[in-house]
């Protein structure tokens, strides 16, 4: 006689312990709670019930118990399959981090006693920048004995910012140090 021994194996989800990662969503048995509020597979509300029971739910529908809602009174968990919708919130962020516009600051020096056509360079050089939409930040370096002389590197910083067209200044001519910076970003009425 031969006797064959089936069995059926029912995979889970289980949570891989990683230090640190308090944000990680809690499924199945990580869900400490003593009551849930349960959302069904198809988004029916199933009511307030034990954290047993709930998994008892779960295994049922062969899925997994999923806590959504960590900071809600009673926390509100939903049966669904936890590697789709691991996917699904990658997907989300990945395409929110897309759509996403980073807008960098370029900064053009300028000195103290810089010629004309220096000058028309950096103006020329900061409104590709301004036209490109990023922010240009005007900044003058005083050395040694030009630190008695900041009147005229405020002379120089407002000769630029009438000079650059199509900028609206953000921050005013500002020591820092000996350094004295100016901000300036795209017209909004573009």
């Amino acid at each position: 006689m031969l006797y064959i021994h089936i069995s059926i194996v029912k995979w889970r989800c289980i949570p891989i312990a990683t230090a640190g990662k308090s944000k990680e969503t809690e499924i199945n048995e990580g869900i400490r709670d003593r009551e849930v509020r349960v959302i069904g597979a198809d988004g029916a509300q199933l009511g307030i019930m034990s954290t047993r029971d709930a998994l008892a739910a779960a295994e049922a529908a062969g899925l997994d118990l999923v806590k959504i809602a960590p900071q809600a009174t009673p926390p509100v968990c939903k049966i669904l399959d936890y590697g789709k919708y691991r996917f699904e919130k990658q997907k989300r962020e990945k395409e929110a981090k897309k759509n996403q516009k980073v807008i960098e600051v370029k900064e053009v020096r300028l000195s103290l006693n810089i010629d004309t056509n220096d000058f028309n360079t950096k103006v020329n050089q900061a409104a590709k920048f301004i036209a490109s939409g990023h922010k240009v930040k005007a900044s003058i370096r005083f050395r040694g004995r030009e630190m008695a002389h900041t009147a005229l590197g405020a002379e120089v910083m407002r000769n630029f910012a009438q000079a650059l067209t199509g900028a609206s200044c953000d921050k005013p001519p500002l020591m820092e140090g000996r350094t004295m910076t100016m901000l300036f970003s795209p017209s909004s009425n573009k």
